[in-house]
C-alpha cells in the first residue's frame, strides 16, 4: 500500500489541475475584424505610437514642458505609488509559501495559601506551514502578479495621456496667439473701415445706419480680442497645473514653425493589444478576475497545515522541575468545509460574474481604442485637405485684393471695397489656422490612441 502513496497524489494533483484550478490566463491574440475601419487597414507593422515623443514632439520649449510634468505631475506620481503599493502586496503574497515563525516565551509565578511561589518558564518558539496543494496561495500570487501589471499599465496610460494633454495644451496656446495676431489685424482695419465709413458721410456718400454698422462690427472684433487674451490665460493657467507649478506664463514657440511628418501609419490593430496601456490594464483586470475565480474553487478543497513548537520549559506534565527540559511538539491539521451557509458558492458565483464584466469591458476597451484610431485618423486626414482648399482660397483672395487696390488707384473702386477684400482675406486665414491646429490635434489624438508616450 505505502508504495501506491506516490501514485495516488500524483493522481490527486493531476485531477486537481483538470478542474482548472492550476491553469494560467492565456492573453488575448485576437482583436476584432476591421478594428479601425476597411479603409484603414493596412499590413505595415510600423506605427506613429512606436515613435517616442521627442521624436514626434521637436519643438524644444514644448519638450521642456513634456519633461517637467513628466517629473512633477500629482496625477502620474500618485500612479507610482499605486505601482509600490501593488508590488507590496504581491511580495507578501510570495513570502505566504514560506512557514509563519514565532517566539512565544512565557513565564508564571504561583502560590497556594501563602506558601512559597512556584516559578515556571517556558522558552519556545512555533512555526505553521499552509501547504498549498489546492492552488489557494498560487491563484492569489499570480492575482497578485496581474495587479501589479495593471498598476504598471494604469501608471502608462496616465503617462500617455499626460504628454498628449501637455501637447494639446501647448499647441493650443500658439493656436490663440496666431489668432489673436490675426484678429488685431481684422481690428485695425475695421477701425480704418470705421474711419472710411465716417468720411464717406461726410461727404454725403454714407448714412448713420452704415457708421454704426461699422462701429459695431469693430466693437464685435475688439472684445473677441478680449475673449482671446481671456481662453490664453486660462490655457496658460490650466497648462501650469498639469505642470505642478503655481499659473504662469508659458514660454513658447508660434504655430507656423511646427513640424510634423507628412506620413503617419497607424500598424496593425492587433499591437493595441500591447501598445495600449489601457488595453493593457483592462487585460490584466480579466487575468485578476481568473484567477479570483480559481481561488474561489480552491475554497471548496481542504486546508492542511502543519504546526510545531520547540524551546525549553522547567513545566512538565503540571510538575514544575528545574533545570528545564526540551519541548517538542508537532501538529498536523485538515480543515475540509461542508456547510459555510453558502458563502463557498456565492463567492464562486460572485467572481464567475466579474470575470463575465472583465471580458466585457476588455473587448469594449478595444472596441473604443479602434474608434479612437479611426477618429484621429480622419480628423489628420480631413484637415490636411481642408488646409489644401484653405490655401487655395488665401491665394484666390491675396490676388483679388491686389486687383481691388489697382482698381481703387485706377479705376471706380473705393478704399471701402479694399478693406472689405482684406477682411475676407483674415477670415480665410483664421480659417486655415483653425485647420491647422487640427491637424496637429489629429496627429497628438493618433499618437496618444496607438499607445504612444510609453517608457
Amino acid at each position: 500500500m505505502k508504495k501506491n502513496i506516490p501514485l495516488l497524489i500524483v493522481a490527486a494533483l493531476t485531477l486537481l489541475s483538470g478542474c482548472g484550478l492550476y491553469k494560467s490566463y492565456r492573453p488575448a491574440t485576437s482583436v476584432p475584424d476591421n478594428l479601425y475601419r476597411d479603409e484603414h487597414t493596412g499590413t505595415d507593422t510600423s506605427s506613429i505610437g512606436h515613435l517616442d515623443w521627442q521624436e514626434l514632439f521637436t519643438d524644444s520649449q514644448l519638450q521642456i514642458l513634456i519633461n517637467e510634468g513628466l517629473e512633477n505631475n500629482t496625477d502620474l506620481r500618485t500612479a507610482h505609488l499605486r505601482v509600490k503599493e501593488a508590488e507590496a502586496t504581491l511580495l507578501s503574497s510570495r513570502l505566504s509559501y514560506l512557514p509563519a515563525l514565532m517566539l512565544n516565551p512565557q513565564g508564571t509565578l504561583s502560590s497556594f495559601d501563602g506558601a512559597k511561589p512556584a516559578k515556571s518558564y517556558q522558552l519556545a518558539a512555533s512555526a505553521s506551514w499552509e501547504l498549498d496543494i489546492f492552488g489557494k496561495q498560487t491563484n492569489t500570487k499570480r492575482g497578485a502578479e496581474a495587479a501589479l501589471e495593471q498598476s504598471k499599465s494604469y501608471k502608462q496610460a496616465v503617462r500617455t495621456q499626460l504628454i498628449a494633454t501637455i501637447a494639446n495644451s501647448y499647441y493650443t496656446l500658439l493656436l490663440l496667439d496666431k489668432q489673436l495676431a490675426i484678429s488685431e489685424r481684422t481690428a485695425a482695419i475695421w477701425k480704418e473701415n470705421v474711419n472710411a465709413m465716417r468720411a464717406l458721410k461726410k461727404a454725403g456718400l454714407r448714412d448713420e445706419a452704415a457708421v454704426s454698422q461699422a462701429e459695431a462690427n469693430y466693437l464685435s472684433v475688439e472684445a473677441s480680442l478680449l475673449t482671446l487674451r481671456q481662453q490664453i490665460n486660462a490655457t496658460e493657467n490650466s497648462l501650469s497645473t498639469l505642470l505642478g507649478k503655481v499659473p504662469q506664463t508659458i514660454n513658447r514657440s508660434n504655430l507656423d514653425k511646427q513640424v510634423f511628418p507628412q506620413k503617419i501609419s497607424t500598424g496593425i490593430p492587433l499591437e493595441l493589444l500591447k501598445n495600449r496601456p489601457d488595453v493593457q490594464q483592462a487585460e490584466y483586470s480579466l487575468a485578476q478576475a481568473f484567477y479570483s475565480v480559481n481561488e474561489a474553487r480552491s475554497a471548496f478543497y481542504p486546508n492542511i497545515t502543519l504546526s510545531g513548537s520547540a524551546g525549553w520549559t522547567n513545566s512538565g506534565g503540571g510538575f514544575i522541575t528545574n533545570p528545564g527540559a526540551l519541548l517538542l511538539q508537532a501538529i498536523g491539521s485538515l480543515t475540509q468545509p461542508l456547510f459555510n451557509k453558502g458563502t463557498n458558492i456565492a463567492r464562486l458565483k460572485i467572481t464567475k460574474a466579474q470575470q463575465e464584466e472583465a471580458a466585457l469591458a476588455f473587448r469594449q476597451s478595444l472596441l473604443n481604442a479602434g474608434s479612437e484610431v479611426n477618429n484621429a485618423l480622419t480628423q489628420w486626414q480631413t484637415a490636411r485637405e481642408r488646409i489644401l482648399l484653405g490655401n487655395k482660397q488665401i491665394k484666390s483672395l491675396e490676388t483679388a485684393l491686389k486687383s481691388t487696390r489697382l482698381l481703387m488707384e485706377h479705376g471706380d473702386f473705393t478704399y471701402l471695397e479694399v478693406l472689405t477684400a482684406q477682411q475676407s482675406l483674415l477670415q480665410a486665414e483664421l480659417t486655415v489656422v483653425s485647420d491647422r491646429f487640427d491637424e496637429i490635434q489629429g496627429v497628438i489624438n493618433l499618437y496618444h490612441s496607438l499607445g504612444g508616450g510609453i517608457e
